[in-house]
């Protein structure tokens, strides 16, 4: 009965791996594929990343793209990082339901609702004060603070509920001030959710295509909207070999990460077994 269960949790596991993984390494190993024609293997070659190379248009948008995504990642967790501390500290005022409401709006809205409102918002604010002048960058990086602040303050909220206050009400007692307890204690202790914040609102600017769309403007297309338009046309050989590029960088993150992570846990179990030992 047991290896009835274990055969049939395994199966789950690779078919589940097999589902999400075989797709990906068909694209990586296309990418490599001499034809133009994506499905019909014509031998190893790699002239297709040098056409990406030399591809201006999809270079320009994934410029873009980065310099959108850098610029919403850090805005978002500066806003997100106030909006969570506020809920998650400030306990009962006046205005929480509505704020809370506002805050997680975003997380259950429709992308296209929401940016068709944002474009309806920024054509009444053009013609009420001339600002933003016209759809482009601008309006993007905006759209994207919008919705990425609202995850990074829901990871923050939930990080500081599980902290102690203690600590911070220590520091308060010992006469420093709040700013200098928030920046010296609150947030080295929420630093890996301000991380995690970070790299959620970049690969979400990254991978936005819905709402880009109704922000932008001539000359300001990102790099999704770049790969949806060429998709609709036939998959090319180009986007194979973008994507696999993508692919490398992402896991050569998440290796990197990895590493630095098993360092830190052995600096940590050094650390609390040299603790020990004092103690004894």
């Amino acid at each position: 009965m047991r290896g009835n269960r274990s055969l049939f949790l395994t199966s789950c596991l690779a078919f589940g791996f097999a589902f999400l993984y075989v797709p990906i390494i068909s694209l990586v190993v296309f990418s490599f594929n001499k034809s133009k024609l994506v499905t019909v293997w014509a031998g190893f070659s790699t002239k297709w990343y040098g056409e990406l190379l030399q591809n201006d248009q999809i270079l320009q948008a994934a410029w873009i793209s980065v310099r959108i995504a850098l610029v919403n990642a850090t805005f978002a967790v500066v806003l997100g990082t106030l909006a969570g501390f506020t809920l998650a500290r400030l306990g009962r005022f006046r205005g929480r339901t509505l704020m809370t409401g506002m805050v997680t709006a975003p997380l259950v809205m429709p992308d296209v609702i929401t940016g068709l409102s944002l474009l309806l918002l920024f054509v009444a604010m053009q013609e009420l004060i001339g600002w933003p002048d016209g759809r482009g960058m601008t309006t993007i990086t905006i759209a994207h603070i919008t919705f990425s602040m609202a995850y990074v303050a829901i990871i923050v909220q939930s990080r500081l509920s599980s902290v102690d206050e203690s600590l911070e009400e220590a520091a308060l007692d010992l006469g420093a001030r709040p700013v200098k307890v928030f920046l010296l204690i609150t947030i080295p202790i929420i630093a890996p959710a301000l991380i995690s914040g970070w790299l959620l609102s970049f690969t979400m600017s990254l991978d936005d295509l819905v709402i880009a769309s109704f922000v932008s403007g001539p000359g300001s297309s990102t790099l999704p909207m770049v790969i949806f338009s060429k998709v609709r046309l036939g998959v090319s050989p180009e986007i194979n070999a973008l994507a696999t590029i993508i692919v490398l960088i992402v896991a050569a993150g998440i290796i990197t990460a990895g590493i630095l992570m098993h360092r830190q846990e052995k600096i940590r179990q050094k650390e609390v077994q040299m603790a020990i030992a004092a103690n004894e």
